[in-house]
């Protein structure tokens, strides 16, 4: 299982899931929300035999020592450029990309702003920014399942709601993860200043057009979706495939939102084929 290390980025230290070879090809993997690093710790395993030198963290805001005070310090400029420091932090500039829900969406940005980066990206559950955005502003349906982002955006009353009753809300959403996963998402958002910083995701950069408005990916790209997640409809899943111009793979699947947790036998094959695709040294895989 991987090791925990803290990783400094300035003046910021993220706590760091990381197994495999230094040696080989950088995989970073971004979670999202509200989740840790943790929910990667079986696809690391599987993946850091056949090559690379895998890296989750715990991102700005979940991390203890990387937990800048107000929204401002959470833009989608500000949670990308982390990405890039982390790898720069392993001596690397080219690495692979594997993101779930935030994490996905900080992948998308990357994989327009900075596709010299990335050698290959895989996105869970969300897709290209711009469809999305597309979706909410004409799609009922889309509009319907994001009405839960207006309550995350309203300072004290969220964080309330959230921790009600030790996050009985939260727990709805975690129902499909192993004990040992569930303790640790608990020991990290008890944190007060971790949760308000996770919710500053989306009071920094949602309805932003920075954030709506990336262009064509022409980066090798996996996207993988489940037609049954709550929070994404098929429309905005349709309208991004629009804007994938380079190398594309698109798995649907009769699923939810949490992939990871409930179809990972499903998805890592997917996963794999794709890397290995894509990998500078394919010998390894």
């Amino acid at each position: 299982m991987p090791e925990i290390k803290e990783i400094s980025l300035g003046s910021l230290r993220l706590d760091c899931r990381i197994t495999g070879n230094k040696g080989d090809e950088l995989l970073i993997l971004l979670h999202g929300f509200p989740e840790t690093s943790y929910m990667w710790r079986t696809l690391m395993a599987d993946l850091a035999p056949k090559g690379f030198y895998c890296v989750a963290p715990n991102m700005r805001g979940y991390s203890k020592n990387a937990c800048p005070k107000g929204k401002k310090q959470y833009t989608i400029e500000k949670l990308s450029q982390d990405v890039l420091d982390l790898a720069n932090a392993f001596g690397k500039t080219r690495f692979h990309l594997i993101a779930h829900d935030w994490g996905a969406v900080i992948g998308w940005y990357l994989a327009y702003h900075n596709p010299s980066n990335i050698l290959s990206y895989t996105a869970l559950s969300v897709p290209h920014l711009k469809g999305f955005f597309e979706a909410l502003k004409t799609d009922a349906d889309q509009q319907e399942r994001s009405k839960y982002i207006k309550m995350l955006v309203i300072p004290f009353v969220a964080e309330y709601t959230i921790r009600k009753d030790d996050f009985k809300l939260f727990r709805k959403y975690w129902k499909h993860s192993s004990e040992e996963e569930l303790q640790d998402y608990l020991t990290i958002f008890r944190v007060k200043k971790v949760l308000t910083a996770a919710l500053n995701y989306y009071r920094a950069n949602f309805g932003k057009t920075r954030t709506e408005d990336i262009g064509y990916i022409k980066v090798p790209t996996l996207f993988i979706w489940g037609n049954k997640d709550m929070a994404i409809g098929a429309k905005g899943v349709a309208l991004g495939h629009e804007y994938i111009k380079g190398p594309y793979t698109f798995l649907e699947l009769d699923a939810g939102h949490w992939l990871i947790q409930t179809v990972y036998d499903k998805i890592k094959p997917t996963i794999v084929k794709h890397l290995a695709a894509h990998k500078t040294i394919p010998e390894n895989i």
